[in-house]
């Protein structure tokens, strides 16, 4: 066979068929007309109602020599909770990711905590000192109720 045979048997390719680019291009160009028209218009957008606070506690914490963590209520710093040493892993680990953004921004540690119960039935906490807010929820029911039960301890302890 000769070079000449071999070559005029393949096809030649110039690439993406004109026809696939054209779809393409008309395809992207849709996809932005329809979330700029969405933008204008709030078709196809969700929104949440506006939950309003239920119950609020001023909170501060404070770690005590056996391990333990001192809930107290900030307005007459009784304490409201003791966490023992290796329960509710989830509030220390909280805490101690807000304590740690306070001392990163060389913030006054005494400024309470403001654990809020919604409308919508979530639960949230907000550290004042830094402005930052965590939906407890987010992290799982378990986790929010290990907050949550903060409302119904109002008991004094030593």
């Amino acid at each position: 066979m000769s070079q000449a045979s071999i070559g005029s048997s393949r096809k030649h390719f110039d690439g993406v068929p004109r026809e696939i680019l054209r779809g393409a291009g008309l395809l992207v160009g849709f996809a932005l007309l329809a979330a700029t028209v969405a933008r204008q218009t709030d078709v196809g957008t969700l929104h949440m109602p506006a939950a309003s606070a239920v119950e609020t506690l001023a909170l501060r914490f404070e770690d005590r020599p056996d391990g333990s963590v001192a809930v107290r209520d900030a307005r007459d710093d009784q304490a409201i909770y003791i966490v023992q040493p290796g329960a509710y892993g989830f509030i220390r680990s909280t805490l101690r990711g807000l304590a740690r953004e306070r001392r990163r921004a060389d913030l006054d540690a005494s400024t309470p905590f403001t654990l809020t119960h919604w409308s919508d039935g979530t639960v949230s906490l907000e550290d004042a000192a830094t402005k930052r807010r965590v939906n407890l929820d987010a992290f799982g029911p378990d986790n929010a109720r290990a907050f949550a039960q903060l409302f119904n301890k109002r008991e004094s302890l030593p």
